[in-house]
């Protein structure tokens, strides 16, 4: 089929903080599981592939149906993940990197991306939401974004964005790591030296922003719990009881 919509799913077994996080239990079920059950519920995507560098997640992956591939073992990020699947097939149009550890994604959130990069004028489309909580809003870990008024990102940092000298007026947005390309600017993204801002933040996307290339940002409501780690883990358990 040409034109294909994918959604990848990049699941690697080594994690910092949390070492094979996507194979963790979850009510019977490994966390990758989670996020390709979501995944298989989109309305726009006409393929979905996990990309993984274990032969564990492919083994899992392949015990509950979903359609899987290995990729190297040392690649950087997870857009240089999902560029080695997108190599092979190139009937693939637009594509969606959809983390392996993001398993209270919702269909929704997933469909809005993807309903961007397909509609927009855009090299790359994703998520942000308002926070509200203090404590999100100086945590590194929580991406802060600011766009223009035609929502499109002007950056992406660690640190709390816009500084507010004047209290109360501009609104913080916090990003939700999942991103839909077209297969030219996924292809551009890959092939460009890390800058020097991306380097410092350590957030790919500044690449992007770096290089001149448009990135349409979508505000919704949901909050996604990531997994990085055990407390994050035992947090997801929780929701879903």
């Amino acid at each position: 089929m040409k034109n294909e919509i994918a959604i990848l799913i990049p699941a690697r077994y080594a994690s910092t903080r949390l070492n094979a996080k996507v194979l963790a239990d979850v009510k019977g079920k490994p966390v990758i599981q989670w996020v390709w059950e979501k995944a298989i519920q989109s309305k726009y995507a006409t393929k979905i592939i996990i990309a993984t560098d274990h032969e564990e997640i492919y083994k899992s992956a392949k015990a509950f149906g979903a359609e899987v591939e290995m990729t190297k073992v040392d690649h950087k990020c997870g857009s240089d993940r999902i560029m080695e699947v997108v190599s092979r097939h190139e009937e693939f149009k637009y594509i969606l990197n959809l983390q392996g550890d993001e398993p209270s994604i919702t269909p929704e959130a997933i469909d809005l991306v993807l309903k961007t990069i397909i509609e927009e004028d855009c090299d790359i489309s994703t998520l942000v939401r308002e926070l509200k909580d203090e404590k999100q809003i100086q945590d590194p870990n929580c991406v802060k974004c600011v766009f223009d008024n035609n929502f499109n990102a002007l950056y992406f940092s660690r640190s709390p964005i816009p500084y507010e000298r004047n209290k109360n007026i501009a609104k913080t947005y916090g990003h939700i790591g999942l991103y839909g390309y077209t297969r030219k600017s996924l292809e551009k993204l890959t092939s460009l030296a890390q800058s020097d801002i991306e380097r410092a933040e350590s957030l790919e996307q500044l690449r992007a922003l770096s290089n001149g290339m448009k990135i349409k940002v979508s505000i919704t409501e949901i909050n996604p719990v990531g997994i990085d780690t055990q407390e994050d883990l035992e947090k997801f358990k929780k929701l879903v009881g």
